[in-house]
């Protein structure tokens, strides 16, 4: 079955994965997971590609978890093995990505919330508009950041800046972005992709193997020991499902008014 939201442009060395949901807010549905988790397999097999440029949409990269997705919110009353299963999809996205051989770009257009930062952070490299920013909002939702998040954004920004970003649920503008290390370039909106394209056929230019080798061994020494404080935030999230706070806190989000959290 192909893909709905997901597709790949091939020229020379360069690959361009669009995903695109068709809406205003792009954000990622259990299918939508799926197909970008089959795209980084796809492009794990290219040996003729040396750089990966994923885009989203002309108005945002991604909001994050679809809340409203059919298939998730079924997930959300499955036993609890079944749920483990299906709440993996963001994480074994974000890391099929970390693990690409070829040197990945993010062209992040408007917002990237949620899990959208995560998959922006699971690449090498983010370029943004210059009305783009992030904004990680779980927390205020009454849920753990998982996806394996949490390290990665520790490597780019460190702890205090992480905290910043995780706890406080402030909004990243570009600028800042770029400041922080969160972003390696800011271009002017609607010259994204191109500013990524440009950016892939510099390195597309470079032999491929020691690209591919050093990009390797950079993440081999930063992420040694990511894996030991992400390995349970699946369980974290399914523990803070249970909570009358996150109940509260989707509640208030759906329906735009001030949540009110109790601590239970």
């Amino acid at each position: 079955m192909g893909s709905k939201y997901v597709r790949i442009e091939r020229e020379g060395r360069i690959a361009v994965v669009h995903f695109d949901r068709g809406d205003n807010l792009n954000a990622f549905s259990l299918q939508a997971l799926r197909e970008l988790v089959d795209a980084a397999r796809t492009l794990e097999e290219d040996l003729e590609t040396t750089a990966v440029v994923l885009t989203g949409s002309e108005r945002a990269f991604s909001a994050g978890l679809d809340l409203k997705d059919p298939e998730l919110i079924q997930a959300m009353g499955s036993p609890i093995g079944q749920r483990r299963r299906l709440l993996g999809y963001g994480p074994r996205m974000c890391q099929a990505w970390e693990s690409l051989e070829q040197f990945t770009i993010a062209a992040i257009e408007g917002h990237c919330v949620g899990g959208g930062v995560s998959l922006a952070v699971s690449c090498d490299f983010r370029i943004m508009g210059q009305n783009a920013f992030f904004r990680v909002p779980e927390l205020v939702l009454g849920m753990n950041m998982s996806w394996h998040t949490l390290p990665r954004l520790v490597h780019l920004v460190g702890p205090a800046r992480a905290k910043q970003i995780v706890i406080l649920a402030e909004r990243i503008a570009a600028d800042e972005s770029l400041h922080w290390g969160l972003a390696q370039e800011v271009v002017p909106d609607g010259q994204v992709l191109d500013a990524a394209i440009a950016m892939a056929k510099k390195i597309a230019e470079i032999p491929p193997l020691p690209v591919k080798m050093t990009k390797l061994a950079i993440n081999a020494v930063t992420t040694a020991l990511d894996h030991c404080s992400t390995f349970m935030d699946t369980d974290q999230f399914i523990l803070c499902q249970m909570t009358q706070d996150q109940a509260e806190g989707i509640s208030a989000f759906l329906s735009k008014r001030k949540p009110s959290f109790k601590g239970q």
